[in-house]
């Protein structure tokens, strides 16, 4: 429990309690810094980029003086112009700066115009012309298998023997499922503004989720060592991993045109040009076969993943990797084979989304279960409480003799499923969400609707929680208290809107004993926290929390020495809350001791590092412990679907999300909320199409439909698991970031099950994702359709 203080006072835990987010009045006052906000300095030009029309081809020249012939255009840059390396700094080291030799995408960025301003930047890059000649180009995954057109090569993870398995199942099935990308749709674009220092060093200002990469990106295509430049973040509009390594394409290019002009430049992405040049969530297509008993229960699974990576690597990785770790979601799989194969297309290079590969994962094998589940004839929820991990266990019958050979409690990558609370979790929803009574109702609704018809399905969540990548699972931190006793934290985490730097302020506010008032994070800033991982992964709080935790801690201990010199006490005996320092011999403001302290020339200020502990894994086998622990959670959702149209609403949502001991349950469970709504607009509106020439024709607000606030139901009900962490958590939480967009394959499941309930023909539901109206018309009427590629061509 959270300690409290008389009432009518202050809390004295400043953690465990819904505080506001630390931004949230100078948000709506409209009064937040972002970069566009930040003053210019006189003598600021602006940047503009030129795009290709061509798909794939070979760029011969490029055609300049149109734009040079304006008044107040100061240069065009090409790759030419690029003083470091010509390639960017990604790990893959695939893809160049500005195109040099071919250009491999519709939007991929040719030159730079920098002029006097945005307007006529804008205007002089339309009279850039790129002569290109060209070439065949992949737009088809199908197809990019055929070629072994991959951006990545093959890989399949095993266990036992799918293939026997699938043979001595009682029942298979098997079949073809396809899921869109997404577009990240931050609120603000992609920006950055690029300053040049004394002594050839630059500041950056950069809307980014990783400054760490963005100075190491520029650093790298200036020429540069990395010391030479500083990135600073105050806040986000919104990222979503969208952020994570586009936003340092942005960066690059601004300062390119600024160390080429020897002024500040500003290059703001406008929307247009975000959806052509940046990255999306990443389609995915697959192929399935499997095997299951006369209950439902998995017997065997072979699975097939097609990730649409794009023209280059970028993050496609460790996205299709978590994919694979994540296709078991909540249940046991014990004969399994999942291959994946990274394609590479002429398509812009697709990139971190909130849930990295973990919704891609997880969704094609709740698909499966409700194809297993129809094709039975049985309640889905029955056939998924069937498949749960658990420590029942498993028997090995491959031979004449038994002999035990494990429990249902391990993944299928050798990862043992700790502290699972997924039994409990989905009875209790299912019972206070009336899941049983309500799938009655719907029965009978549905027998006497005869165009609207309604369904309802539950699903849970198991989401791993740590980078996969085991090397960026550490964080620093620097605490400074001042003479008044007022606080200032600096961390390598940035905040875009999710709450991190109220949680941080938080935690060190409980640690030093201090009000959360007295605590304020300043800016992300590379020059105080070098090498800081990517906010992202969900692990922002996890990991930048407890570094500021520590930080924190070690003043306080300083404090506390201090104090039993003076009392002549134990160090246990100092206690710090409410803004005082107690011991039995006296009772002291915190701002008293920090004086005195000072005085007596004590250090008041310290940094902190944490490193997540017990996770390991081989990448080459994708075997291990690749996660610190799981979050859990589960969602019932009601729908219904105009079967004259095709169009669909969501008309009840209930959800039990564990996020452990929560830090700030007001963010959290706007975090779950707003995780839902966006994984809703993923599977039923938010439709990417490129046409048959590789242009991405949903490229605005007008062509590409984002959930609204007349989207969200009226009933829409979020209640928190109760229970702590069981690992060594910082203050007992858990993350909240990613897992509850996954929670919104409930409403997926629902739509497949009123097309199933509609038609009544007993056959399988063939219906891909997004589930928008023109799709749930084809699957009423039981046809595929024309558009069976995810994120399809027209």
């Amino acid at each position: 429990m959270n300690a409290t203080s008389p009432a009518g006072t202050e809390p004295l835990s400043a953690s465990g309690q819904p505080h506001p987010h630390e931004s949230a009045a100078v948000q709506i006052a409209g009064t937040a810094t972002y970069i566009d906000d930040i003053p210019e300095l006189r003598g600021t030009l602006y940047a503009a980029p030129v795009l290709s029309k061509v798909a794939h081809g070979k760029l011969l020249g490029v055609d300049t003086h149109a734009a040079l012939a304006l008044p107040g255009v100061h240069a065009v840059l090409l790759a030419a112009d690029v003083p470091g390396s010509k390639m960017l700094a990604a790990f893959a080291g695939d893809e160049p700066v500005l195109a040099q030799d071919t250009v491999q995408h519709v939007g991929q960025v040719i030159a730079l115009v920098v002029a006097d301003s945005v307007m006529l930047a804008h205007r002089a890059a339309r009279l850039v012309t790129p002569h290109i000649e060209p070439l065949p180009a992949i737009l088809d995954v199908r197809a990019a298998l055929a070629a072994q057109s991959f951006v990545l090569p093959p890989v399949t993870v095993r266990r036992g023997d799918a293939a026997q398995a699938l043979a001595r199942a009682p029942h298979t099935l098997q079949g073809t499922f396809e899921v869109g990308g997404q577009e990240h749709f931050y609120l603000e674009g992609q920006v950055a503004y690029a300053l040049p220092q004394e002594q050839n060093q630059w500041l950056i200002h950069s809307s980014t989720q990783h400054p760490g990469e963005v100075q190491h990106w520029v650093a790298h295509a200036l020429g540069l060592d990395n010391h030479a430049v500083t990135v600073q973040c105050r806040r986000m509009g919104g990222g979503f991993g969208g952020k994570e390594t586009q936003a340092g394409h942005v960066a690059v290019w601004a300062a390119l045109a600024a160390h080429r002009v020897k002024r500040p430049v500003k290059l703001r992405l406008d929307r247009d040009d975000d959806f052509m040049i940046t990255g999306k969530r990443h389609p995915f297509s697959y192929d399935f076969r499997v095997g299951f008993d006369d209950s439902g229960r998995l017997c065997g699974l072979q699975l097939q993943m097609l990730a649409h990576c794009g023209f280059s690597a970028d993050l496609s990785g460790p996205v299709a990797d978590r994919a694979i770790f994540h296709a078991d979601n909540a249940y046991f799989l014990q004969d399994v084979e999942i291959t994946s194969y990274r394609c590479k297309l002429n398509t812009q290079s697709h990139t971190a989304f909130r849930g990295f590969g973990g919704p891609q994962g997880m969704i094609v094998t709740e698909a499966i279960l409700g194809n297993i589940a129809r094709h039975l004839g049985l309640d889905p929820l029955a056939v998924r409480l069937r498949n749960l991990y658990c420590d029942e266990t498993l028997e090995d019958h491959h031979n004449n003799s038994t002999s035990i050979q494990q429990q249902r409690n391990t993944t299928h990558y050798g990862m043992k499923v700790e502290g699972n609370i997924l039994q409990p979790l989905i009875s209790k929803l299912a019972l206070t969400a009336h899941y049983q009574q309500r799938r009655d109702t719907i029965t009978s609704w549905n027998q006497n609707s005869m165009v609207i018809k309604r369904g309802i399905a539950l699903t849970p969540v198991k989401f791993g929680i740590s980078f996969t990548a085991t090397l960026f699972n550490q964080a620093g931190a620097l605490v400074h208290v001042y003479l008044d006793g007022s606080v200032t934290v600096n961390h390598g985490g940035t905040e875009m809107g999710q709450g991190l730097h109220t949680k941080v302020a938080q935690i060190v506010a409980d640690e030093l004993g201090v009000p959360l008032a007295h605590v304020r994070v300043s800016a992300s800033d590379t020059g105080k926290i070098p090498n800081a991982s990517a906010t992202a992964a969900s692990a922002g709080t996890d990991l930048n929390g407890r570094a500021a935790q520590f930080a924190a801690r070690h003043i306080r201990d300083n404090l506390a020495a201090f104090v039993c010199g003076l009392d002549g006490v134990g160090a246990g005996a100092v206690q710090f809350a409410a803004g005082l320092v107690s011991t039995p011999k006296a009772t002291r403001s915190f701002t008293e001791v920090v004086a005195q302290a000072y005085a007596n020339r004590i250090q008041l200020w310290s940094d902190g590092f944490y490193r997540t502990p017990k996770i390991h894994y081989d990448k080459t086998t994708l075997t291990g412990r690749p996660f610190y622990y799981f979050a859990y959670g589960a969602a019932c959702t009601e729908v219904a679907i105009d079967t004259l149209t095709g169009e669909s609403r969501v008309l009840q949502v209930d959800i039990l999300h564990d996020v452990g001991r929560s830090i700030n349950p007001a963010i959290d469970i706007g975090q779950i909320e707003g995780g839902f709504v966006q994984g809703m607009g993923w599977l039923t509106s938010e439709e990417l199409v490129w046409n048959d020439q590789g242009l991405l024709t949903t490229h605005a607000p007008s062509t590409y439909k984002i959930p609204t606030a007349g989207d969200v139901p009226t009933h829409f009900k979020v209640d928190l698991w109760p229970e702590p962490n069981p690992e060594d958590n910082v203050f007992g939480s858990k993350a909240v970031g990613e897992p509850p967009l996954m929670l919104a394959i409930s409403v997926f499941e629902a739509l497949r099950e009123t097309v199933a309930q509609a038609r009544g023909d007993g056959q399988a539901v063939q219906l891909n994702a997004p589930a928008t109206p023109e799709r749930v018309l084809w699957a009423l009427h039981n046809q595929l359709g024309s558009d069976h590629i995810a994120g399809r061509v027209v």
